[in-house]
């Protein structure tokens, strides 16, 4: 026979697992220059700078993204 309520609880309880977020820091395309852009930046190149030269290595980022980036390298 078919249980509304049991059914309804096992789908609450898979979503609440699909909708539990994972707190590992996801690999970014940037982590592969770091030493590159870490130098750069002890150098005095600014974000848009930074932006130019991984466009220079076929990398098309956006400048938050590499201010961002910056900021967890720092931070």
């Amino acid at each position: 026979m078919f249980d509304a309520q049991q059914e309804a609880e096992v789908l609450k309880q898979q979503t609440r697992i699909i909708r539990k977020r994972s707190y590992t820091r996801r690999k970014s395309r940037l982590d592969q220059y770091k030493g590159e852009l870490l130098a750069l930046r002890r150098e005095g190149c600014s974000t848009a700078e930074l932006q130019r030269w991984l466009r220079a290595k076929r990398i098309k980022v956006v400048h938050s993204t590499v201010a961002r980036w910056l900021e967890k390298q720092h931070g």
